[in-house]
């Protein structure tokens, strides 16, 4: 079983024993990280809608304007 050594002044960030890789326990940071690259992806996915909208806009209206 690996041990995992705390890292000074660091209350989430532990140390694996065997690997040496550093390991975050901050789930609340973690779970607060995952919402904000959530909101991200869902705001710019609300702007790529909005740009097809105004490009089909703009080709009705070029449409309706060349009849």
């Amino acid at each position: 079983m690996t041990k995992l050594i705390k890292v000074k002044d660091h209350p989430h960030l532990y140390r694996d024993g065997d690997t040496g890789a550093i390991i975050n326990y901050d789930t609340l940071g973690y779970n607060q990280r995952i919402k904000r690259i959530e909101s991200q992806k869902s705001q710019k996915e609300e702007l790529d809608d909005m740009k097809r909208d105004i490009e089909e806009i703009k080709s009705l209206l070029k449409d309706f304007l060349n009849k």
